[in-house]
C-alpha cells in the first residue's frame, strides 16, 4: 500500500512512514496557523472581557452595572464567530486544493479497492488533527500573551489589586470550536474525493473548467435563491429602519443570507470580475497567461479570492457603518460631535478595525497558501512553458501578475460589497433619526461615509500582500526544471 501511494505521488517508497508524516505536506502548516490565529483571537477576547468585568466589579461605582459587561460579551462572540467563519472557509478551500493535488493517489487507492468514503474520512481526520494542534497552540500562546499584557497594561491604566485567574475553563471553548470547525471544513473541502475515479490515476490534479460549474444547476440555484432572499430581507430592514432602529436586526439577517449566497455562488461571481481585471494586466505573454490561468481554473481562483473578499468586506463594512453613524450623530448635534464623543468613537473604530483585521490576516494566509499549492500542482504546466521557451524571468512575472490579478479582484469586490453592506447597516439603524428639527418626520437618508485612511490602509496592505503572496510561489516556479517536470 505504501509503495502504491508513494508511486502515485512520484516519490520513492520508504520502509516505514510516520503516522503524522502528512503534516509536512504543503498547505498543512498554513492550516495549523489559521486554526491557531482563530483560537488565539477567541482566547484573547474572552480573557479581555473577563478582566474588564473583574475591573468593573472591583469598582464600587460600576459594580452594579451589568450593561457594559453584557455588551462586551456580545462583541466577544460576534468577533470570535467572524474569525471562525473566515477560518473555516480558508480551511475548506485549503483542503479542497490539497485533495485536488492528491487525485492520482486517491485514484490508485480506489483502483486497489479503497472506498471514496474511507478516503474522505481520512481527510476529515487530518482536518481534526490540524485543528486540534492549531487550537492548542493558539490557546497556550494567547494565554501567555494575555498574562503579559495584563501584567504590563494594568499598572499603566491605573488598575491595581484586581484578582483575575488567567487559567480558566471557558478558554477551552474557542479552542474546541476551532478544532471542530476545522474538522467540518476539511470534511466539506474533501467532497471532491467522492468523484475521483480509478481512471484518473493516469492523469494528475485536474481542475474543472468553467463550463462544469455553469452546469451545476442545483448549487447555482441554491446560491441565487439564498442571495435573493437575503437581499429582500436587507431591503425590508432598510425600509423598517425608516421608522424604527429595530430594522437593523432584519437587515443583519438579510446581509448574512445574501453574503452567504455570494460565497456559495463564488464560481459564478468571481470569474467575470477576474476576466475584467485580467484585461488591465496588459498584452504581454506572461500577462495573458496569468489572466488565462485564473479564467481557465475558476474553482481554484475563486478559492483564492473569496477568503480575501470576506476580510476586505468585513473591514470596509464596519468602517463605513461606524463613519456613517458618526456623521449622522454629528449632524444631529449641530454639525460637530463633542470632542469626548468623537474621541470615543474614533477609539472604538480603531479597536473594531484591529479585531476584524485578524480575520483579514487569516484570509491573507489562505491566499498565500493556495497560491503556493497551485504552483506546486502545476509543475508539469510550468515545465512545459519553460520547454516552449519562457525564461525564468517571464515565469516569475507571470506568477507575480497572477497574484496581482487575484488580489486586485478580491480587494475591489470586497470594497464594493463592504460599502454596500456598511451603508445598509447604518441606514437600517439610523434611518429613523431626525438630524434636525426641520427634517422629515419619517425617514432620513444616511449617506455612506467612506473613511479614507482605512481605505488607504486596505490598498497599501493589498499591495504588500501581493508581493508577499508571490515570494514563495515565484521561487518554486523558477526552480522547476523542464525535463524533470515533464517526466512527472
Amino acid at each position: 500500500m505504501t509503495a502504491v501511494v508513494a508511486a502515485a505521488d512520484g516519490r520513492m517508497p520508504r520502509a516505514s512512514a510516520a503516522p503524522l508524516a502528512w503534516l509536512r505536506e504543503r498547505g498543512m502548516g498554513a492550516s495549523v496557523l489559521v486554526a491557531a490565529l482563530s483560537s488565539a483571537l477567541g482566547v484573547l477576547l474572552i480573557t479581555a472581557t473577563g478582566w474588564i468585568g473583574a475591573v468593573l466589579s472591583a469598582d464600587p461605582f460600576l459594580a452594579g452595572s451589568g450593561t457594559m459587561a453584557l455588551a462586551l460579551s456580545i462583541l466577544t462572540f460576534v468577533f470570535l464567530g467572524i474569525a471562525v467563519y473566515v477560518g473555516a472557509i480558508v480551511t475548506a478551500n485549503t483542503f479542497a486544493t490539497v485533495v485536488a493535488g492528491r487525485t492520482r493517489r486517491i485514484a490508485l487507492l480506489r483502483l486497489i479497492g479503497a472506498s471514496a468514503r474511507a478516503q474522505r474520512r481520512e481527510v476529515a481526520t487530518q482536518g481534526l488533527i490540524v485543528g486540534a494542534i492549531g487550537a492548542m497552540l493558539g490557546l497556550v500562546g494567547a494565554t501567555a500573551l494575555a498574562a503579559v499584557l495584563i501584567a504590563v497594561g494594568g499598572p499603566l491604566l491605573g488598575v491595581q489589586n484586581v484578582s483575575y485567574a488567567m487559567v480558566r475553563g471557558d478558554l477551552l471553548i474557542p479552542a474546541a470550536v476551532v478544532a471542530l470547525t476545522t474538522w467540518l471544513a476539511a470534511w466539506v473541502g474533501s467532497r471532491r474525493v467522492l468523484s475521483v475515479t480509478p481512471l484518473e490515476a493516469l492523469g494528475g490534479a485536474i481542475e474543472q473548467p468553467h463550463a462544469a460549474f455553469a452546469r451545476r444547476t442545483g448549487r447555482n440555484v441554491v446560491a441565487v435563491v439564498v442571495f435573493i432572499a437575503g437581499a429582500a430581507l436587507l431591503a425590508l430592514g432598510i425600509a423598517v429602519g425608516l421608522v424604527s432602529p429595530l430594522g437593523v436586526l432584519i437587515a443583519f439577517v438579510g446581509g448574512l443570507l445574501s453574503f452567504s449566497g455570494l460565497i456559495l455562488g463564488s464560481t459564478l461571481l468571481m470569474p467575470p470580475v477576474l476576466t475584467l481585471i485580467g484585461r488591465a494586466l496588459g498584452r504581454s505573454a506572461p500577462a495573458r497567461l496569468a489572466a488565462e490561468n485564473a479564467r481557465r481554473s475558476p474553482e481554484r481562483s475563486s478559492r483564492m479570492a473569496m477568503g480575501l473578499v470576506i476580510g476586505v468586506t468585513l473591514i470596509t463594512m464596519f468602517a463605513v457603518a461606524l463613519e456613517s453613524t458618526k456623521a449622522v450623530l454629528a449632524a444631529s448635534a449641530g454639525g460637530e460631535l463633542p470632542p469626548e464623543m468623537g474621541a470615543a468613537m474614533d477609539t472604538f473604530t480603531a479597536i473594531v478595525t484591529a479585531l476584524i483585521a485578524v480575520s483579514a490576516v487569516i484570509a491573507a494566509v489562505g491566499l498565500v497558501n493556495l497560491l503556493t499549492l497551485g504552483i506546486v500542482q502545476r509543475r508539469r504546466e510550468l515545465g512545459l512553458l519553460r520547454a516552449l521557451g519562457l525564461s525564468s524571468g517571464q515565469v516569475r512575472r507571470m506568477v507575480l501578475l497572477e497574484a496581482t490579478h487575484i488580489t486586485v479582484a478580491a480587494v475591489l469586490t470586497g470594497l464594493v460589497l463592504g460599502i454596500a453592506y456598511g451603508w445598509a447597516g447604518a441606514q437600517s439603524l439610523l434611518g429613523s433619526v431626525r438630524v434636525s428639527p426641520d427634517a422629515a418626520a419619517l425617514g432620513t437618508f444616511v449617506a455612506p461615509a467612506i473613511p479614507l485612511p482605512i481605505l488607504g490602509l486596505i490598498l497599501v496592505s493589498a499591495a504588500v500582500l501581493t508581493l508577499v503572496a508571490a515570494v514563495v510561489p515565484t521561487r518554486l516556479a523558477t526552480r522547476v526544471a523542464p525535463i524533470a517536470a515533464l517526466a512527472e
